[in-house]
Protein backbone atom coordinates (compact mmCIF):
# COMPACT_ATOMS: atom_id res chain seq x y z
CA UNK A 1 0.00 0.00 0.00
CA UNK A 2 1.24 3.34 -0.81
CA UNK A 3 2.70 5.50 2.16
CA UNK A 4 1.58 8.62 1.32
CA UNK A 5 -1.90 7.62 0.94
CA UNK A 6 -2.41 4.78 3.76
CA UNK A 7 -3.61 6.40 7.45
CA UNK A 8 -1.07 7.07 9.57
CA UNK A 9 1.64 8.40 6.65
CA UNK A 10 3.61 11.34 7.88
CA UNK A 11 3.77 11.71 3.84
CA UNK A 12 0.02 11.58 3.61
CA UNK A 13 -1.40 14.64 1.67
CA UNK A 14 -3.13 17.43 4.15
CA UNK A 15 -4.49 21.06 4.43
CA UNK A 16 -1.67 23.53 4.93
CA UNK A 17 -2.79 27.19 6.20
CA UNK A 18 -0.28 28.99 4.65
CA UNK A 19 0.92 26.96 1.74
CA UNK A 20 -3.36 27.28 1.08
CA UNK A 21 -3.11 31.01 1.36
CA UNK A 22 -0.47 31.32 -1.25
CA UNK A 23 -1.94 29.27 -3.46
CA UNK A 24 -5.02 30.38 -3.24
CA UNK A 25 -4.78 33.82 -3.20
CA UNK A 26 -7.91 34.41 -5.20
CA UNK A 27 -11.44 32.92 -5.55
CA UNK A 28 -13.92 33.26 -8.60
CA UNK A 29 -17.30 35.71 -7.20
CA UNK A 30 -19.91 35.98 -9.84
CA UNK A 31 -17.29 35.81 -12.38
CA UNK A 32 -14.92 37.68 -11.13
CA UNK A 33 -11.51 37.41 -9.07
CA UNK A 34 -10.84 38.72 -5.80
CA UNK A 35 -8.80 38.10 -2.70
CA UNK A 36 -9.86 35.63 0.11
CA UNK A 37 -8.66 38.29 2.36
CA UNK A 38 -11.32 40.71 0.90
CA UNK A 39 -14.28 38.65 1.16
CA UNK A 40 -17.12 39.88 2.34
CA UNK A 41 -18.76 36.71 3.71
CA UNK A 42 -16.22 35.79 6.37
CA UNK A 43 -17.19 33.74 9.38
CA UNK A 44 -15.82 32.73 12.79
CA UNK A 45 -14.86 29.59 12.76
CA UNK A 46 -13.15 29.40 16.04
CA UNK A 47 -16.42 28.26 18.02
CA UNK A 48 -15.59 25.07 15.91
CA UNK A 49 -11.69 24.39 16.09
CA UNK A 50 -11.76 24.91 19.62
CA UNK A 51 -14.94 22.03 20.36
CA UNK A 52 -12.77 19.61 17.67
CA UNK A 53 -9.61 20.52 19.78
CA UNK A 54 -11.25 19.69 22.81
CA UNK A 55 -12.51 16.43 21.68
CA UNK A 56 -8.81 15.50 19.75
CA UNK A 57 -7.08 16.47 23.42
CA UNK A 58 -9.82 13.78 25.22
CA UNK A 59 -8.58 11.28 22.74
CA UNK A 60 -5.26 11.58 23.02
CA UNK A 61 -5.71 10.77 26.68
CA UNK A 62 -6.35 7.18 25.87
CA UNK A 63 -5.23 6.75 21.71
CA UNK A 64 -1.69 7.34 20.92
CA UNK A 65 -0.67 7.68 17.29
CA UNK A 66 -4.18 7.71 15.96
CA UNK A 67 -4.58 11.82 15.61
CA UNK A 68 -5.69 11.34 11.85
CA UNK A 69 -7.76 8.44 12.66
CA UNK A 70 -10.02 10.73 15.22
CA UNK A 71 -9.45 13.66 13.00
CA UNK A 72 -11.52 11.96 10.17
CA UNK A 73 -14.28 10.24 12.65
CA UNK A 74 -14.59 13.95 13.43
CA UNK A 75 -15.52 15.01 10.11
CA UNK A 76 -17.79 12.35 9.37
CA UNK A 77 -19.67 13.40 12.47
CA UNK A 78 -20.26 16.48 11.71
CA UNK A 79 -21.03 15.73 7.73
CA UNK A 80 -23.38 12.77 9.09
CA UNK A 81 -21.98 10.46 7.20
CA UNK A 82 -20.73 6.67 8.38
CA UNK A 83 -17.20 5.42 8.47
CA UNK A 84 -15.76 1.76 7.68
CA UNK A 85 -12.54 1.31 9.73
CA UNK A 86 -10.45 -1.44 7.75
CA UNK A 87 -7.40 -3.11 9.41
CA UNK A 88 -5.47 -5.83 11.16
CA UNK A 89 -7.18 -7.20 14.95
CA UNK A 90 -5.77 -5.36 17.80
CA UNK A 91 -5.09 -1.83 16.14
CA UNK A 92 -8.11 0.13 18.34
CA UNK A 93 -9.89 0.71 15.91
CA UNK A 94 -12.56 -0.55 18.41
CA UNK A 95 -11.05 1.26 21.04
CA UNK A 96 -11.21 4.60 18.70
CA UNK A 97 -14.68 4.54 18.10
CA UNK A 98 -15.51 3.87 21.96
CA UNK A 99 -13.55 6.77 23.21
CA UNK A 100 -14.90 9.69 20.50
CA UNK A 101 -18.67 8.42 21.48
CA UNK A 102 -17.67 8.89 25.21
CA UNK A 103 -16.93 12.83 24.08
CA UNK A 104 -20.45 13.18 22.50
CA UNK A 105 -23.13 13.55 24.99
CA UNK A 106 -25.76 11.18 23.34
CA UNK A 107 -26.65 7.41 23.62
CA UNK A 108 -23.29 4.66 22.65
CA UNK A 109 -24.62 0.98 21.70
CA UNK A 110 -22.42 -1.71 20.31
CA UNK A 111 -23.53 -4.55 17.92
CA UNK A 112 -21.81 -7.52 17.67
CA UNK A 113 -22.04 -8.89 14.62
CA UNK A 114 -21.90 -12.95 14.13
CA UNK A 115 -22.89 -15.11 11.07
CA UNK A 116 -26.22 -16.32 13.01
CA UNK A 117 -27.51 -12.51 13.09
CA UNK A 118 -30.63 -11.94 12.14
CA UNK A 119 -32.31 -8.49 11.09
CA UNK A 120 -34.35 -8.21 13.60
CA UNK A 121 -31.71 -8.76 16.33
CA UNK A 122 -30.53 -5.12 14.66
CA UNK A 123 -33.74 -3.13 14.14
CA UNK A 124 -35.95 -4.86 16.53
CA UNK A 125 -39.26 -6.69 16.59
CA UNK A 126 -43.04 -6.88 17.30
CA UNK A 127 -43.90 -8.36 20.42
CA UNK A 128 -47.56 -9.61 21.02
CA UNK A 129 -49.08 -7.59 24.63
CA UNK A 130 -51.51 -10.01 26.67
CA UNK A 131 -52.78 -6.98 28.16
CA UNK A 132 -53.76 -5.34 25.11
CA UNK A 133 -53.97 -7.63 22.80
CA UNK A 134 -51.56 -6.09 20.47
CA UNK A 135 -48.38 -6.33 18.96
CA UNK A 136 -46.26 -3.60 20.24
CA UNK A 137 -42.92 -2.69 18.49
CA UNK A 138 -39.29 -2.89 20.77
CA UNK A 139 -37.04 -1.30 18.77
CA UNK A 140 -33.25 -2.83 18.07
CA UNK A 141 -29.99 -1.27 19.31
CA UNK A 142 -29.70 0.65 15.95
CA UNK A 143 -32.15 3.01 17.64
CA UNK A 144 -29.20 4.85 19.12
CA UNK A 145 -26.95 7.96 18.09
CA UNK A 146 -23.61 6.66 17.51
CA UNK A 147 -23.73 2.97 16.97
CA UNK A 148 -20.34 0.89 16.45
CA UNK A 149 -20.66 -2.44 14.13
CA UNK A 150 -18.10 -4.68 15.41
CA UNK A 151 -16.72 -6.96 12.43
CA UNK A 152 -19.47 -5.77 9.67
CA UNK A 153 -18.53 -8.26 7.64
CA UNK A 154 -19.37 -11.29 9.62
CA UNK A 155 -23.21 -10.93 8.84
CA UNK A 156 -24.34 -12.84 6.06
CA UNK A 157 -26.44 -10.65 3.59
CA UNK A 158 -29.80 -10.75 5.00
CA UNK A 159 -28.71 -8.88 8.01
CA UNK A 160 -26.93 -6.68 5.91
CA UNK A 161 -29.36 -5.66 4.03
CA UNK A 162 -31.08 -4.52 7.02
CA UNK A 163 -28.61 -1.66 7.06
CA UNK A 164 -29.69 -0.66 4.00
CA UNK A 165 -32.24 1.77 4.78
CA UNK A 166 -31.21 2.95 8.30
CA UNK A 167 -27.37 3.79 7.37
CA UNK A 168 -29.04 5.98 3.79
CA UNK A 169 -32.40 7.48 5.61
CA UNK A 170 -31.59 7.33 9.07
CA UNK A 171 -35.13 5.28 9.54
CA UNK A 172 -36.18 2.14 9.30
CA UNK A 173 -39.55 0.39 7.81
CA UNK A 174 -40.94 -2.47 9.89
CA UNK A 175 -44.71 -3.65 9.61
CA UNK A 176 -45.46 -0.56 7.01
CA UNK A 177 -45.00 2.12 9.72
CA UNK A 178 -41.99 4.48 9.78
CA UNK A 179 -39.59 4.82 12.58
CA UNK A 180 -37.42 7.35 12.17
CA UNK A 181 -33.08 7.85 14.11
CA UNK A 182 -32.87 10.50 16.23
CA UNK A 183 -30.32 13.28 15.53
CA UNK A 184 -27.47 12.75 15.42
CA UNK A 185 -26.91 8.99 13.90
CA UNK A 186 -23.74 7.78 13.03
CA UNK A 187 -22.45 4.33 12.62
CA UNK A 188 -18.89 3.46 12.78
CA UNK A 189 -18.18 -0.69 11.34
CA UNK A 190 -15.05 -2.38 11.49
CA UNK A 191 -13.72 -4.94 9.04
CA UNK A 192 -10.95 -7.23 9.15
CA UNK A 193 -9.31 -7.90 6.05
CA UNK A 194 -7.00 -10.65 6.58
CA UNK A 195 -9.22 -13.55 8.26
CA UNK A 196 -11.90 -15.04 5.83
CA UNK A 197 -13.31 -17.73 7.43
CA UNK A 198 -16.60 -17.07 8.34
CA UNK A 199 -17.00 -13.76 6.56
CA UNK A 200 -19.01 -12.57 4.00
CA UNK A 201 -17.92 -9.81 1.39
CA UNK A 202 -19.33 -6.01 1.58
CA UNK A 203 -21.14 -5.45 -1.57
CA UNK A 204 -20.70 -2.31 -3.49
CA UNK A 205 -24.26 -1.03 -2.71
CA UNK A 206 -23.45 -1.14 1.04
CA UNK A 207 -20.10 -0.12 0.87
CA UNK A 208 -21.12 3.14 -1.10
CA UNK A 209 -23.60 4.11 1.90
CA UNK A 210 -20.41 4.83 3.90
CA UNK A 211 -19.00 8.15 3.54
CA UNK A 212 -15.42 7.17 4.11
CA UNK A 213 -13.01 4.02 4.57
CA UNK A 214 -9.82 4.53 6.29
CA UNK A 215 -7.33 1.53 6.57
CA UNK A 216 -5.42 1.45 9.54
CA UNK A 217 -1.81 -0.30 9.91
CA UNK A 218 -0.17 -1.15 12.76
CA UNK A 219 2.08 1.71 15.04
CA UNK A 220 5.07 2.61 14.85
CA UNK A 221 7.75 2.06 16.66
CA UNK A 222 7.76 5.32 19.33
CA UNK A 223 4.06 4.75 19.10
CA UNK A 224 3.91 1.27 20.28
CA UNK A 225 6.72 2.10 22.97
CA UNK A 226 4.52 5.23 24.19
CA UNK A 227 1.36 2.95 24.41
CA UNK A 228 3.29 0.10 26.45
CA UNK A 229 4.66 3.05 28.59
CA UNK A 230 1.13 4.41 29.22
CA UNK A 231 -0.62 1.20 30.12
CA UNK A 232 2.29 -0.30 31.74
CA UNK A 233 0.70 -0.04 34.92
CA UNK A 234 -3.31 0.86 34.25
CA UNK A 235 -6.15 -0.57 31.31
CA UNK A 236 -7.79 0.91 28.96
CA UNK A 237 -11.05 0.51 30.17
CA UNK A 238 -9.78 2.49 33.52
CA UNK A 239 -8.30 5.51 31.22
CA UNK A 240 -11.66 5.74 29.10
CA UNK A 241 -13.49 6.23 31.87
CA UNK A 242 -11.89 9.49 32.50
CA UNK A 243 -13.43 10.49 29.22
CA UNK A 244 -15.24 14.08 29.39
CA UNK A 245 -18.10 14.74 27.37
CA UNK A 246 -17.40 17.78 24.91
CA UNK A 247 -20.31 18.26 22.50
CA UNK A 248 -23.68 18.37 23.27
CA UNK A 249 -26.42 17.48 20.75
CA UNK A 250 -27.46 21.28 20.22
CA UNK A 251 -23.64 22.34 20.05
CA UNK A 252 -23.36 19.81 17.76
CA UNK A 253 -26.09 21.31 15.32
CA UNK A 254 -24.29 24.68 15.63
CA UNK A 255 -20.88 23.30 14.39
CA UNK A 256 -22.14 21.78 11.48
CA UNK A 257 -24.35 25.01 10.42
CA UNK A 258 -20.66 26.79 10.62
CA UNK A 259 -19.45 24.21 8.47
CA UNK A 260 -22.43 24.44 5.94
CA UNK A 261 -21.15 28.48 5.51
CA UNK A 262 -17.50 28.48 4.78
CA UNK A 263 -16.69 29.83 1.00
CA UNK A 264 -16.59 26.97 -1.80
CA UNK A 265 -15.63 28.58 -4.70
CA UNK A 266 -16.97 27.22 -8.42
CA UNK A 267 -13.33 26.01 -9.04
CA UNK A 268 -13.77 23.94 -6.46
CA UNK A 269 -16.54 22.36 -6.90
CA UNK A 270 -15.10 21.44 -10.89
CA UNK A 271 -11.85 20.25 -9.45
CA UNK A 272 -13.64 17.82 -7.33
CA UNK A 273 -15.95 16.75 -10.15
CA UNK A 274 -13.15 16.36 -12.36
CA UNK A 275 -11.62 13.64 -10.04
CA UNK A 276 -14.70 11.70 -9.52
CA UNK A 277 -15.06 11.90 -13.14
CA UNK A 278 -12.12 10.82 -13.79
CA UNK A 279 -12.30 7.46 -12.02
CA UNK A 280 -15.19 6.92 -14.62
CA UNK A 281 -12.53 6.74 -17.95
CA UNK A 282 -9.48 5.11 -15.89
CA UNK A 283 -7.92 2.60 -17.65
CA UNK A 284 -7.23 0.76 -14.46
CA UNK A 285 -10.92 1.17 -12.73
CA UNK A 286 -13.25 -0.99 -14.09
CA UNK A 287 -16.08 0.73 -11.83
CA UNK A 288 -15.80 4.21 -10.82
CA UNK A 289 -17.11 6.91 -8.11
CA UNK A 290 -21.29 8.29 -8.63
CA UNK A 291 -22.40 11.55 -8.32
CA UNK A 292 -22.66 10.23 -3.91
CA UNK A 293 -18.77 10.36 -4.29
CA UNK A 294 -18.50 14.18 -5.65
CA UNK A 295 -21.14 15.26 -2.73
CA UNK A 296 -18.88 13.20 -0.42
CA UNK A 297 -16.17 14.85 -1.26
CA UNK A 298 -17.19 18.12 -0.88
CA UNK A 299 -18.66 17.53 1.94
CA UNK A 300 -15.72 16.03 3.67
CA UNK A 301 -13.54 18.84 2.41
CA UNK A 302 -15.44 21.36 4.03
CA UNK A 303 -14.61 19.95 7.59
CA UNK A 304 -11.67 19.32 6.53
CA UNK A 305 -10.59 23.35 5.56
CA UNK A 306 -11.78 24.78 8.83
CA UNK A 307 -10.02 22.03 11.02
CA UNK A 308 -6.81 23.67 9.00
CA UNK A 309 -7.96 26.73 10.34
CA UNK A 310 -9.44 28.44 7.17
CA UNK A 311 -13.17 29.25 6.13
CA UNK A 312 -12.77 28.74 2.19
CA UNK A 313 -12.02 25.47 0.38
CA UNK A 314 -8.57 24.47 -0.96
CA UNK A 315 -7.56 21.69 -3.74
CA UNK A 316 -5.55 20.31 -0.50
CA UNK A 317 -8.87 19.73 1.06
CA UNK A 318 -10.05 17.69 -1.52
CA UNK A 319 -6.88 16.17 -2.25
CA UNK A 320 -6.61 15.04 1.56
CA UNK A 321 -10.26 13.06 1.64
CA UNK A 322 -10.28 12.12 -2.18
CA UNK A 323 -8.20 8.25 -0.85
CA UNK A 324 -10.86 8.18 1.61
CA UNK A 325 -14.37 8.88 -0.34
CA UNK A 326 -12.96 6.58 -3.28
CA UNK A 327 -11.26 3.69 -2.01
CA UNK A 328 -14.06 1.74 -1.62
CA UNK A 329 -16.30 3.29 -3.85
CA UNK A 330 -13.52 2.28 -7.33
CA UNK A 331 -13.34 -1.09 -8.25
CA UNK A 332 -9.84 -2.16 -10.04
CA UNK A 333 -9.76 -3.98 -13.26
CA UNK A 334 -7.89 -7.61 -13.62
CA UNK A 335 -5.29 -6.39 -15.01
CA UNK A 336 -4.66 -3.58 -12.06
CA UNK A 337 -5.12 -6.33 -9.65
CA UNK A 338 -3.07 -9.10 -11.23
CA UNK A 339 -0.06 -6.05 -11.36
CA UNK A 340 -0.58 -6.09 -7.25
CA UNK A 341 -1.89 -2.60 -7.40
CA UNK A 342 -3.89 -1.14 -4.95
CA UNK A 343 -7.17 1.54 -4.88
CA UNK A 344 -4.98 4.03 -3.21
CA UNK A 345 -2.28 3.78 -5.61
CA UNK A 346 -4.06 4.16 -8.54
CA UNK A 347 -5.58 7.06 -6.66
CA UNK A 348 -2.90 8.58 -6.10
CA UNK A 349 -2.23 8.32 -10.07
CA UNK A 350 -5.45 9.72 -10.68
CA UNK A 351 -5.01 12.69 -8.88
CA UNK A 352 -1.51 13.63 -10.62
CA UNK A 353 -4.05 13.53 -14.00
CA UNK A 354 -6.44 16.08 -12.80
CA UNK A 355 -5.20 19.67 -12.95
CA UNK A 356 -5.44 21.43 -9.92
CA UNK A 357 -7.01 24.83 -10.29
CA UNK A 358 -4.90 27.95 -9.35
Amino acid sequence: MDDQLEQGSDDKIKPDLESAINSESTQETSGVSQPISQLSNRIDITPFTKKMNEIQAEAAKVLIGQEDLVELILIGIVCGGHILLEGVPGIAKTLSAKVIAKTLDTKFTRIQFTPDLMPSDIIGTSVFDLKTSEFSFISGPIFSNIVLIDEINRAPAKTQSALFEVMEEKQITFDGITYPMQFPFFVIATQNPIEQEGTYRLPEAQLDRFLMKVKLGYPKLDDEIKILNRFKNTNQNDLSKSIKKIIKKKTLKELISISNEIYISDQMLSYAAQIVHATRDHGKIYLGGSPRASLALIDTAKVAAILAGRDFMTPDDIKYMAPYILNHRIILTPEAEMEGLTEEEVIKELLETVEVPR
